[in-house]
């Protein structure tokens, strides 16, 4: 069961994504989270995050870049990311793509190390940030999108923290599911059609 704690003091972590590097502005694809929450126990369980067609900003940009944050923990240990596609309030699956860190679609992410996460310790009130690889992918408003990822069983999992939305300032949304929901198909129904619940570690989509 998920144990949920609310945080009252974190700042709006989209602002913290404008000044990434000189000259680049980032845009959002989507309204991103801004207070955050703590959601905790993932092992072995599924993140799905849902990025609904109708919600999709109008950009010009070939890229996506996934933001995702951690509220709790010592180590991330992701056994697998994947983006689905779908067609706008379809459940049928039309495209799989892998979601990587460092080119890895597995990686430990050490939540103690002040290079990842500059504010020790991480807290809803103080989210450990991480950009994800940039996917070659230009989100269109006629598909929907459902990023997955799954933590696999084990006592890193168990006491970690995933940021969540603390109010209704998002239009992303999202839910959670036992087991392994990564290894889905073309053809294969989504997840989670639907969603209606706030996202859990996704906290922007942007352009870089």
């Amino acid at each position: 069961m998920k144990n949920t704690l609310r945080g009252s003091t974190c700042a709006l972590l989209i602002f913290l994504l404008i000044a990434q590097a000189p000259y680049v502005v980032a845009s959002n694809w989507v309204a991103g989270v801004g207070l955050t929450s703590s959601v905790g126990e993932w092992s072995n369980y599924s993140a799905i995050n849902i990025i609904a067609g109708p919600t999709i900003f109008p950009l010009t940009t070939s890229k996506t870049v996934l933001y995702i944050a951690f509220t709790g923990g010592t180590e991330a240990d992701i056994g697998n990311m994947v983006l689905y596609t779908t067609a706008t309030r379809q459940a049928t699956i039309t495209a799989v793509a892998p979601v990587t860190l460092g080119g890895v679609k597995n990686p430990s992410i050490d939540l103690t190390n002040k290079k990842v996460c500059k504010t020790q310790p991480v807290s809803a009130a103080n989210p450990c940030l991480v950009k994800l690889d940039p996917l070659a992918l230009k989100l269109s408003p006629q598909n929907d999108y459902y990023f997955v990822m799954y933590f696999g069983s084990g006592n890193n999992n168990s006491a970690l923290g995933g940021a969540s939305s603390q109010g209704l300032n998002t239009s992303l949304t999202g839910l959670f599911e036992s087991g392994d929901q990564t290894q889905l198909k073309v053809g294969n129904p989504a997840p989670a059609p639907g969603g209606g619940n706030a996202p859990y570690f996704l906290v922007a989509v942007q352009t870089s």
